[in-house]
């Protein structure tokens, strides 16, 4: 079913998929051994997470803490590597633990094998993150 999709097309689901809040969906987009890398996560927040069950277990409570109620800004670009597909993109909603606004900016690289995501790594500002959520974890 995944075979004719490029990785454009597959980063585009997975942001689709995590805008309709389903966690689970979303970690199914992904392989068995992927690898997920937040090289800007804050102090006490994972850099790294190995595994499509590490991964869903790191965010499945998101959407009760986090509302994305939409992403206002996205860019999806193919690169020379038809498996890999690098997304700009703006997520905007509520923190739903203490109201504050949440308005972030991602830049998302992905790789895929196989129609799954085999290493996804996101790049935003641990600051302004720190700044929304108040102390708040999910």
């Amino acid at each position: 079913m995944t075979d004719h999709l490029t990785a454009v097309d597959l980063l585009r689901r997975s942001l689709d998929t995590f805008l309709a809040k389903d966690m689970k969906g979303w970690s199914e987009l992904c392989a068995d051994n992927v690898v997920a890398e937040f090289p800007f996560a804050p102090e006490g927040s994972p850099r790294r997470l190995e595994g499509r069950d590490a991964l869903y277990e790191y965010l499945r409570n998101y959407p009760s803490v986090i509302d994305v109620a939409s992403i206002p800004n996205l860019r999806i670009y193919a690169t020379d590597d038809p498996n890999v597909a690098i997304a700009e993109w703006s997520a905007s909603g509520k923190v739903l633990t203490n109201g504050n606004a949440y308005e972030m900016s991602y830049a998302t690289f992905a790789t895929f094998k196989n129609g799954l995501m085999t290493n996804y790594r996101e790049y935003w500002n641990p600051l302004a993150f720190m700044q929304a959520m108040s102390g708040a974890q999910f």
